[in-house]
């Protein structure tokens, strides 16, 4: 059982777990080389018989408890080693030695006046011989170390000592007088009383007895009454029961701690009538244990068995049992038991018993139990969590400036790393686990709810225009048409990203808001939107279900949300919400939007707030003072179109300055479509003529300009960004005027350095743009991915256009893929072909079932990295066609997995589509290798492989110039007979001729 010290001398060591009387001892293994809890003895010390403690209903003799208490201080969870002197068959026990260290156990008790030698115990029966049927031989056993014994017994006499102890009255006084045990008989024990004066206290004990891992029996100090306590918030596995005889009143205990006592047993009382009928409704049927209930049992007893421990009574259920958290001393601290179980997988959450808690305990228990589920620790370790529409984000935490306040849980930030004015700037970021009213949608006649403009408003004021640290924390997939979450989203669903928001400068009043201690990462990050919004009664915490993704930072939360409930603030208050009616005149006629002009033109300067930046000089205005809402738009100054050059970045810049700012307006007029017309302040600066100094829009004079207030600066705006050249102005020529509209033919085209990933028919290839950081970010997530083995048939199944996992078969890499095509019905075998294109490579191939994996929408979204291109001005045959194979072959032999310089000539809007895949324009490019005289282009032409396209009326200059550059190589391919041009001239059209070509993608 235990480890040997000594081979073949019979010595053992072991650890102490219990010491049920002042001369006994339950010793367990170092170690065990079998699952479960470790093997373990009872060890009665050798000669010596210590006084008794008392049976239940009787009375210890005099001076038992402390002989326990003696024992129990000095061994309980300590190594020892221990030897069998001898065993006694007829009871059953081991009697032995015990050294703590170089102490012998029995001297140290014989010494201290605990326990006595009785010499009546050295003489034992022992089963009588073969030969001798009648008449037993009697052997005397005793302790190897009893001359010694002897003479400690004799010194603690003379002095005195325990249970020699010459103090008149000593032995009266160390009887214990014990109250009834409710154990078995609950109408012994008042419980609701114990509770009502002891509850929230916590009170001295020492357990005497683990009936599982979550019930311990124990002695309260100092009165020794003996109660069942049930661990509160948890239940530990059930270590089954034996068949019980219908004579004898069920009882849990199956450990004596009366291992002292005589061996024969005392008569019985009669059983009364209540003890007949409760034994008879009691199955007889054995039970078995459940899984890890031993385990768990044994966790709880080197832990808190025959452990001074402190009890906390919670409550009382309806069969008066008492429920109560259990405490237990480690080193300079305390742990709670309950906590432990959880954490280690042996024991569950139970609510009704945790309701009796406070807030804090019960949270860490909740949060313990799902932190166990997924580990799938001990009781947990079959555990299948439930499907989830939400998928944890990492490693997405930015720094930015809000623009935007969606609603009262949802703002939109601008990521400082992301350069100014790129689409991929501002990020969408709704709070994690809270929820604030609906603003309601004017297009379909909704309403805003209840303290709705409330909450956002509540966030502009505190938030648009200030710095903040975002951290990312999940995303949830959810349903466009009520908002609500799916956990199998259809093919409409559309993807919500969720995160902290900290305000890195909070004002004095913001911080008082966020009462809440937060921990140091909040703490180091400012305070918490969230918690703000929810503190001040504008929002609610989400109930998340075990496995849901949420806030970590969801106890403040949760605490802040109590606070705003207690306080009655917000929607937790029991007055009518107030009520705002705006008149939205951007949705009425313009006869109504004129009506209202005089109201605008009582004031010169009217405050206003900016809802929505339209465009680069046009907005939706809300004038609180008119409670109304506005189109309005600046005097004299237009912006580029939408679609056009720096059109969208006018559109941030106004963005990024006024979008829902405090703004002051002067109008002076309203247009045929009812759109104010005026000029606009944000902290004393004219808008306007911050963006016609930034080169984003034209300033035009016409008849009444001179009603512009700042005209004059307009004027000389515009004209230091001419001069300077920027943005719109950036090919301006003095005395010419450049439109607003297409670039001219003059302007410098767009060179990308590409290498080519795939080639296909007719001249078209895909490439990859070298040196784009989209590449390497994608195969960094790739080569994180934890590839798990093949998902199981029926639990994975991809839909033609889902993006996916698929290992390529040339090479055996993972890659991104699209799925092209699906086997009919149902997948049923792991070697069901799948067609896939490789969206970041442009190749296809058909892919089995097994070598698909699913793959997260944090690294499917990002567009497919492969740009479909086609060689410009060129007509190449398709493989259908003459010569259509050695020009796909020319194409691939030269340029496949190389790099090049490509040219955009032009971008065809109308292609897009080979083998089905979507892949937006098609660059038409001059495809040119470093150190080569000649383009691809021209080399296709000059192998006699392409026909150049015929010039049209209307070319540009530089197409023509293009063609004519061109036409020289195709002369040389003729005149050589090369390729097409073998049989001579081919002027019948012949090579315009190609298959019949699919509805819509053709031309005339």
């Amino acid at each position: 059982m235990a480890s040997s010290t000594a081979g073949s001398t019979g010595w053992l060591r072991g650890r102490v777990k219990a010491v049920t009387s002042g001369d006994c001892l339950v010793i367990m293994a170092l170690t065990s080389s079998k699952p479960g809890p470790p093997p373990e003895k009872t060890i009665t010390l050798s000669s010596l018989m210590a006084p008794k403690l008392a049976r239940r209903g009787g009375i210890d003799e005099p001076f038992a408890w402390e002989s326990r208490e003696y024992l129990r201080k000095l061994c309980i969870g300590k190594e020892v080693t221990f030897k069998v002197d001898y065993t006694v068959s007829s009871i059953g026990r081991d009697f032995g030695s015990v050294f703590l260290g170089d102490k012998n156990v029995a001297m140290l008790v014989v010494s201290q006046g605990w326990a006595k030698l009785d010499a009546a115990k050295f003489l034992c029966n022992v089963r009588e011989q073969p030969n001798q049927p009648k008449q037993g031989q009697q052997k005397i056993e005793a302790s190897p170390f009893i001359a010694e014994l002897l003479q400690l017994e004799e010194q603690a006499k003379t002095q005195g000592l325990g249970r020699w102890s010459k103090v008149p009255g000593a032995a009266e006084e160390s009887i214990r007088n014990l109250p009834p045990s409710a154990i078995g008989d609950p109408s012994k024990l008042d419980a609701m009383s114990l509770l009502n004066a002891n509850k929230g206290k916590p009170m001295e004990a020492i357990v005497e007895q683990v009936r599982d891992g979550s019930t311990v029996r124990v002695y309260l100090l100092p009165e020794f009454q003996f109660v069942q306590v049930f661990v509160a918030g948890i239940q530990a596995p059930s270590v089954g029961r034996r068949a019980i005889p219908t004579e004898t009143v069920p009882e849990a205990e199956t450990t004596s701690d009366k291992t002292n006592e005589d061996v024969s047993a005392e008569p019985r009382a009669p059983l009364t009538s209540a003890q007949r009928i409760a034994a008879s409704t009691v199955s007889t049927t054995e039970t078995v244990a459940d899984p890890f209930a031993l385990e768990a049992k044994y966790f709880t007893e080197i832990r808190v068995l025959n452990r001074d421990v402190r009890i906390v009574l919670e409550g009382v259920d309806k069969f008066s049992n008492l429920i109560g958290s259990v405490y237990y001393p480690d080193g300079d601290s305390a742990k709670d038991l309950a906590l432990e179980l959880v954490e280690h997988g042996y024991a569950k959450y139970v609510e009704w018993s945790a309701n009796m808690m406070e807030e804090e305990p019960k949270k860490r228990l909740k949060t313990a139990e799902l932190q166990a589920k997924k580990s799938k620790l001990k009781i947990w370790t079959n555990y299948v969590p439930p499907a989830t529409n939400s998928k944890p984000i990492h490693n997405q935490n930015f720094t930015g400036k809000v623009v935007e306040v969606v609603s009262g849980d949802c703002v939109i930030v601008a990521d400082d790393s992301i350069p100014y004015g790129s689409p991929l700037a501002e990020r969408r970021v709704n709070l994690s686990s809270i929820r604030c009213p609906k603003m309601g949608n004017p297009r379909k006649e909704e309403k805003p709810a209840a303290y709705a403009r409330e909450a956002k408003e509540f966030l502009r004021t505190r938030l648009i225009g200030r710095q903040v640290n975002v951290q990312m924390e999940y995303s949830r997939k959810v349903s466009p048409a009520d908002g609500a979450a799916v956990a199998n989203g259809p093919t409409d669903s559309r993807i919500m990203d969720f995160g902290s928001v900290f305000l890195a400068t909070p004002s004095k009043a913001e911080g008082d808001d966020a009462a809440t201690p937060a921990s140091s990462a909040s703490q180091q990050a400012g305070v918490n939107v969230a918690e703000l919004v929810v503190a001040r009664g504008f929002g609610s915490v989400i109930r998340h279900r075990d496995f849901e993704e949420r806030s970590s930072y969801y106890d403040a939360l949760l605490s802040a949300e109590a606070r705003a409930t207690a306080g009655k603030k917000g929607m937790h208050s029991s007055k009518e919400p107030p009520v705002m009616h705006i008149t939205d005149l951007t949705t009425a006629s313009a006869k109504k939007a004129r009506d209202f002009l005089p109201f605008l033109h009582r004031s010169r300067r009217i405050p206003a707030v900016v809802e929505y930046v339209l465009s680069g000089h046009r907005f939706k205005l809300l004038v609180p003072k008119e409670t109304c809402s506005i189109a309005f738009s600046f005097s004299g100054v237009r912006c580029p179109g939408r679609d056009e050059p720096y059109s969208n970045e006018a559109i941030a810049l106004m963005r990024r300055r006024i979008m829902q700012r405090d703004v002051e307006i002067e109008v002076e007029t309203v247009d045929r479509t009812g759109t104010f017309l005026g000029s606009l302040w944000e902290s004393r600066t004219n808008m306007a003529i911050a963006l016609v100094e930034a080169g984003l829009a034209k300033y035009t004079s016409f008849a009444g300009s001179d009603r512009i207030p700042d005209a004059h600066l307009l004027e000389q705006a515009e004209k230091n960004a001419k001069n300077k050249k920027l943005k719109i102005w950036e090919n301006y020529v003095e005395g010419e005027e450049v439109p607003n509209g297409k670039p001219t033919d003059t302007k410098q085209k767009e060179v990308l350095k590409v290498v080519v990933t795939e080639v296909l028919e007719g001249g078209k290839f895909y490439v990859q743009t070298v040196g784009d950081q989209k590449i390497s970010s994608i195969q960094q997530q790739l080569a994180s991915l934890n590839l798990q083995e093949a998902p199981l048939i029926g639990a994975f199944n991809p839909k033609k256009g889902d993006v996916v996992l698929a290992q390529y078969s040339a090479d055996n890499s993972w890659n991104r893929a699209m799925i092209v095509n699906t086997p009919r019905g149902p997948v049923e075998s792991a070697k069901d072909n799948f067609e896939v294109f490789y969206i970041d490579y442009g190749n296809q191939e058909f892919v089995p079932y097994s070598q698909l994996r699913p793959l997260d929408s944090s690294v499917s979204a990002t567009p497919g990295l492969a740009q479909l291109c086609s060689l410009a001005y060129l007509k190449v045959p398709t493989l259908t066609q003459d010569h259509g194979e050695e020009a796909a072959e020319f194409l691939t032999e030269y340029t496949l997995s190389k790099e090049f310089s490509a040219m955009i000539e032009e971008r065809d809007l109308t292609g897009g589509k080979v083998k089905g895949q979507g892949t937006g324009p098609v660059l038409l490019v001059t495809l040119v290798a470093a150190n080569e005289e000649i383009s691809i282009n021209a080399a296709m032409l000059q192998e006699g492989l392409a026909g150049l396209e015929k010039k049209k009326k209307f070319d540009t200059k530089d197409r023509k110039a293009a063609l004519d550059n061109l036409e020289k190589f195709q002369e040389e391919a003729h005149t050589n007979r090369r390729g097409k041009w073998q049989y001579g001239h081919n002027d019948s059209e012949e090579d315009d001729i190609v298959p019949p070509v699919k509805k819509g993608t053709g031309k005339r």
